[in-house]
């Protein structure tokens, strides 16, 4: 909505010395979005002029037609002499009266207007368009031509109101009663404590049985329709150079006086008018809803087929307008170029439609008015009647015209919209003391009824639909008493409350994995299920079941992910494609899964749930348990997990030495690096699964009340997915679920052991076939040592065909053994030792290497 100041003016006395911009802080400051303070004629410099065309004289031999005109200016050029001028419009004749730019004057746009020399003869001046000036569009493509009745010499930045300032303001959609001067005249006066000249307030004559006839069929979709007939209007009337100036203003192209006249009340008032040529239309005006295959050609000139839900404007025969987004062509205000066929009898039809049915109709036909963008909001029903009152006066006024007895109004009794409120509520909402009488003030001004000394009754005002409960009242206080003045106060738990244990155990992976050097890079949780095709997982595969948005950011990528290695994978892409190609990204968050439906039988699939519907929580207490879990039950299943993914280098080649490129093993020790922050017990073994590389993927899995889970994969991707994905050769990654490896762990902080005797170390060689896992061996060391062993470390594996067989391979172990109460001799470290490798053999096979 733009607000030229010199207008909001007319409704409030602001002080004189008060500027744009000091209103746009008030405004602000009252909660609306004033974006911009547009300072019109900023750069305009006089003398400009009104002229009177004296003489014109076509030049010849030039490519364009060209005149060479003299104008009279009165004594604004200091001769009293008519001023030479060279000009190529075409619009114009002797006679008319023209803006005439002096020498010495400045146009926007730094253009200087001085003396020259130009297709032959001296120009000492520009006979000025609408454009040139910057006034916006005004309905035509050349000079501007004033009224005869402007008086020559006239001041014409007075006369066109070419200096002003206009405030741009984002009109959001609760707040449709500031898409209208009077809307934003009385936040204004609130903002200031000053009176507010109401442009509604007029004395309006009573409905009678001689006014134009209308039937309303719809009283829900129409609870209000207005009609008023103006008679005799003059075809040669035009809109006066104010009204003009001011539609230019607020961003509306003048178009015929009649019309003209509806646009400015409907900006002045809110209340978006229609005019209907009386002698086209024929019979009753009716209101209904569209009937099946009924056509309507618009006044854009597009011919539409209505729909059921539409509601239209009627007569004898048939819709002649789309209620509340734009009238019919058939019974068109004729335009004021056409003096012949100029519209002089006009029926106003001022009137209140249902908002979500306008709304719903406007994006149906794809037509967006300046109508419909107010009907949608929420219009003052009570300003109806004021409004067609308002542009009779001004069609009586500015055409000569005369308005006829008969009103009609047809009004469907509605009654006034209640709340009851407790005088205390905006003071419990912001946390700030107000007290009773701040609360009924504040209520007061915004045109609230209320009564009632602890217990508000408060009737609220037709202008504000948007003021529905308690909350919006308490908001109405808050906002006019200043959001900058709540204080700004931490919210206080209560004590032993804090971070819960998946918290803290993400905020520790974080960290640990940053540590090591990895870079977090959180991604959209958007897929497209075409990446499950991209990452060779199974037809069949769970993954695949994903929940899909029904309104998605991008069509692309309807469904929610069910894995973090799309986005961390189109992340190490783009990285690389710019040139980063030493790259290790991780990221946690949260998967979406469909929750089942019943119980699978064994070998099925569980069905997806797409019964479920969230109910709508309270705003006014925290919701109930059983409130939660229906709210849980609604959505889908989130688990919580955590992925890397690594390309290039591991460690940088330099002067300390060779570099080393990522492989396998750090995905697998990023994974062990998560669970030892979760306090849990890995298990590492040989898997295979989608994505990774049949040979080079770990299987890694957890012990949870004691069932063993597989909770994720690490590895080397498989090259037909770095293929099909772009991405570099040998890239890794790995993925697990955080929430089931917490449920395996222990987060219960531990102090380290430290013992005052010393340890005793034993190396251990084990030949084993190339198929068993080391993860097996280790295992089986670890139980055969017993209570001894403090820890192991597989430092070397070795394989040989020549020396140790085909199809065989060599795990070297460090062993070490310490005792809490004793020095270790060394019988006893040999007898763990040889323990453990008796176990090694006869749970994998393991010989020691001789």
């Amino acid at each position: 909505m733009r607000v030229p100041l010199s207008w909001l003016r007319e409704y409030v006395d602001l002080p004189a010395t008060e500027t744009g911009r000091d209103v746009q802080a008030k405004l602000i400051s009252a909660g609306l979005e004033v974006e911009t303070v547009e300072h019109l004629g900023a750069d305009l410099k006089g003398p400009l002029v009104v002229g009177q065309v004296a003489t014109i004289e076509e030049l010849e031999g030039f490519k364009k037609p060209i005149r060479f005109c003299t104008v009279d200016v009165g004594t604004a050029n200091g001769t009293g002499e008519p001023q030479e001028i060279i000009c190529g419009a075409r619009n114009f004749a002797v006679g008319d009266k023209v803006v005439v730019a002096l020498p010495g004057a400045v146009l926007p746009g730094d253009f200087q207007i001085a003396e020259r020399k130009t297709y032959g003869r001296l120009s000492r001046g520009m006979i000025c368009s609408s454009d040139e000036l910057g006034m916006g569009d005004d309905g035509t493509k050349g000079i501007i031509v004033l009224p005869p009745e402007t008086e020559i010499g006239k001041d014409a930045v007075e006369l066109l109101e070419l200096v002003d300032e206009v405030l741009d303001i984002a009109v959001t959609p609760d707040r449709g009663y500031c898409l209208s001067m009077r809307g934003v005249a009385r936040e204004t006066a609130i903002a200031y404590g000053l009176p507010l000249r109401d442009p509604a307030l007029l004395d309006v004559p009573g409905p009678n049985a001689f006014g134009y006839p209308v039937q309303v069929s719809d009283p829900v979709g129409c609870d209000r329709f207005t009609a008023r007939t103006v008679t005799g209007l003059s075809p040669e009337a035009r809109s006066p150079i104010w009204l003009k100036r001011r539609l230019q203003k607020v961003g509306m192209r003048p178009i015929s006086l009649a019309v003209d006249v509806t646009n400015y009340v409907m900006m002045e008032l809110g209340q978006p008018l229609h005019a209907y040529d009386r002698n086209l239309v024929q019979g009753t005006i009716g209101v209904r809803r569209a009937e099946p295959g009924e056509k309507l050609t618009t006044l854009d000139g597009v011919k539409r087929t209505l729909d059921p839900e539409d509601l239209v404007i009627t007569d004898e025969r048939g819709p002649i307008g789309l209620a509340g987004v734009m009238g019919g062509a058939n019974t068109e205000i004729a335009d004021h170029d056409d003096t012949e066929n100029a519209s002089t009898d006009v029926v106003i039809e001022a009137a209140h439609f249902d908002a979500v049915s306008i709304a719903r109709t406007a994006r149906r036909h794809k037509l967006s008015s300046e109508a419909s963008r107010r009907f949608e909001r929420g219009v003052d029903p009570q300003a109806a009647a004021a409004a067609a009152q308002r542009t009779v006066d001004l069609l009586v006024l500015l055409a000569g015209g005369t308005a006829e007895a008969g009103v009609t109004e047809v009004i469907a009794p509605t009654a006034p919209h209640t709340i009851t409120i407790p005088a205390d509520h905006p003071d419990r909402v912001a946390g700030v003391a107000y007290g009773r009488e701040t609360v009924v003030r504040r209520l007061q001004e915004v045109g609230c009824d209320v009564y009632g000394q602890d217990e508000l009754i408060v009737t609220v005002p037709s202008w504000r639909p948007d003021l529905t409960d308690p909350n919006d009242l308490a908001e109405e206080v808050i906002r006019l008493e200043g959001y900058e003045n709540l204080p700004s106060t931490l919210p206080r738990p209560p004590a032993g409350r804090g971070l819960t244990g998946r918290q803290r155990l993400h905020r520790r992976i974080g960290r640990a994995l940053a540590g090591a050097g990895y870079v977090e890079a959180p991604n959209y949780p958007f897929v497209s299920e075409q990446v499950f095709d991209q990452l060779g997982l199974d037809a069949a595969d769970p993954a695949r079941r994903v929940v899909k948005l029904t309104n998605p950011l991008s069509d692309e990528e309807p469904a929610l992910r069910t894995s973090l290695l799309p986005g961390l994978l189109g992340a190490l892409r783009r990285n690389d494609g710019r040139g980063s190609h030493d790259l290790a990204l991780f990221e946690t968050g949260l998967v979406f899964l469909p929750r089942a439906l019943g119980s699978a039988r064994a070998g099925e699939t569980p069905l997806r749930d797409e019964r479920k519907a969230a109910a709508q929580p309270p705003v006014d207490r925290r919701p109930t348990d059983e409130e939660l879990a229906g709210l849980n039950a609604a959505l889908p299943e989130q688990p919580r997990h955590v992925a890397v993914v690594l390309a290039g280098a591991r460690e940088q080649a330099g002067w300390w030495g060779k570099g080393r490129p990522a492989d396998w093993a750090d995905a697998v020790e990023a994974a062990r690096t998560v669970a030892r922050e979760a306090g849990a017990e890995l298990v590492v073994r040989k898997g295979q699964y989608g994505p990774w590389h049949p040979g080079r993927c770990a299987e890694l899995a957890v012990t949870v009340d004691g069932t063993e889970q597989v909770i994720g994969h690490a590895g080397e991707l498989h090259p037909g997915v770095l293929k099909t994905l772009g991405l570099p050769a040998r890239s890794c990654a790995m993925e697990l679920n955080l929430d089931v490896l917490q449920q395996a762990g222990d987060d219960t902080p531990q102090a380290p052991g430290i013992s005052t005797f010393p340890v005793a170390t034993q190396d251990v060689a084990l030949v084993v076939d190339a198929f068993v896992p080391a993860s097996d061996v280790e295992a089986a060391l670890r139980e055969g040592a017993g209570e001894l062993l403090e820890s192991i470390r597989l430092f070397d594996v070795y394989e040989n065909a020549e020396q140790l067989g085909e199809g065989r391979k060599s795990l070297a172990y460090a062993l070490r053994f310490r005792a809490g109460d004793r020095t270790l001799t060394v019988d006893e470290a040999s007898a763990a030792r040889e323990s453990a490798v008796a176990l090694a053999g006869e749970r994998t096979g393991a010989v020691l290497r001789s």
